[in-house]
């Protein structure tokens, strides 16, 4: 059956639950082969795009080379507009060999041996932020001191962005991701790019120790690297490495302070769970909510459904991380389970580099967060804290006592 033909068409994406759980509706589409529903398509009204929800679907749609990630491709599904004729997201959004080219130029910067120096610059970081938490009249909003601010300055520093010009960039990914307002939208992502670019040939005549020195240097200037290709890397470090985490730390913190007992297993033995509750964590809330786009260019079965040459497909990787043939009991934070295989990270190809340094900011923060504050405390219902309508998920402000 053609996408067509298809008469199961539903509005995607679905709304959360009002506790920010991925919807419930995901459960019964998993008992199905991939349905079909209704996507935004920029100046389009929508387009009808295939919907994987099982584990083993998502799985293999995310590694599968017939589903392409390339959205400069005729046809391809767009999750995050641009400017006509603006430059693509990055790499994240190509396809091997291109891709691979692109990815291997910053391989070396999140190196677990690389990763591993950032340790005392990233805990010297989390110690000032907490201290000035400290100092807040309370309630004070722990997302706008803490969560939000900690990979701001980490990401900042990596890519060699000056810390006064941290809140331009930082506002310009948010409402680029938002995509509340298209035109807004698109006009800040060309704020961003310009700026960077502006960042990249100022490195170029001065480089320093950063990301974007090395690009320019090694790469830009050897002429392996197009001043938009660097920009392109640089917007997705940033976008990836600061919208994600951000968003991440400060669910991990919802979910002990709405979960007396949970918080004081994971706070016991000098947080010896912690690890495995960040993962689990981040299977749970999944905040790369409806953002995996592909496109088939050849015909692919994908849960006993064939797309043809041509479908827009769309990923679910909340649907993937609930699936309960995999994770027993899904709806239920459980940091005792093997939560290895989870997907946040992504799977195949574009498997995220970052993951090293996103954990290690994760745990440092916590860490640090449930010894400095052991009486923490939510301050407001938190049903009412979460974002609605974004790319990735997340909330709008944790506000909390001690």
């Amino acid at each position: 059956m053609s996408l067509a033909d298809h008469t199961d068409i539903l509005d995607w994406p679905f709304a959360r639950t009002e506790d920010g759980a991925p919807p419930p509706l995901l459960a019964e589409l998993r008992k199905a082969p991939p349905c079909v529903v209704r996507i935004p398509a920029g100046a389009a009204e929508s387009r009808l795009a295939w919907l994987v929800t099982r584990y083993a679907d998502v799985r293999q749609a995310l590694a599968d080379p017939r589903l392409s990630a390339d959205e400069t491709l005729p046809g391809a599904p767009v999750r995050i507009q641009v400017p006509p004729g603006g430059n693509p997201s990055s790499f994240l959004r190509l396809d091997d060999p291109e891709h691979a080219r692109l990815r291997g130029m910053i391989q070396t910067e999140f190196t677990a041996r690389r990763v591993k120096r950032l340790r005392e610059p990233v805990q010297r970081l989390v110690d000032e932020l907490l201290d000035e938490l400290a100092a807040q009249p309370q309630p004070a909003d722990l997302h706008a001191v803490f969560s939000r601010a900690l990979p701001t300055l980490v990401i900042a520093r990596l890519l060699g962005v000056p810390e006064e010009d941290s809140p331009f960039f930082i506002e310009k990914t948010r409402v680029t991701i938002s995509q509340e307002d298209p035109a807004v939208s698109q006009a800040a992502f060309v704020e961003m790019s310009e700026y960077l670019a502006k960042l990249a040939l100022r490195k170029l005549a001065d480089p320093g120790d950063d990301l974007i020195s090395r690009l320019a240097v090694n790469h830009h200037a050897t002429g392996a690297l197009s001043l938009d290709e660097l920009v392109g890397i640089a917007r997705l470090v940033l976008v990836a490495g600061h919208e994600t985490t951000t968003n991440q730390i400060a669910l991990n913190v919802l979910a002990l302070l709405r979960d007396d007992d949970l918080r004081d297993r994971v706070a016991a033995d000098d947080g010896a769970l912690i690890p495995a509750f960040i993962e689990e964590s981040m299977r749970y809330w999944s905040i790369s909510q409806d953002a995996m786009v592909r496109l088939a260019v050849e015909d692919v079965e994908v849960g006993g459904v064939t797309f043809e040459k041509g479908d827009a497909v769309v990923i679910s990787v909340p649907a993937g991380n609930h699936d309960e043939s995999v994770f027993a009991c899904p709806h239920r934070i459980d940091p005792d389970r093997d939560t290895s295989g989870h997907l946040q990270w992504g799977f195949g190809p574009h498997y995220c580099q970052g993951a090293p340094l996103a954990r290690l900011e994760m745990e440092l923060a916590l860490r640090s967060l449930l010894r400095r504050f052991p009486n923490l405390r939510l301050a407001a219902d938190p049903r009412t804290l979460f974002r609605r309508g974004t790319v990735f998920h997340g909330v709008t402000g944790l506000p909390v006592t001690w």
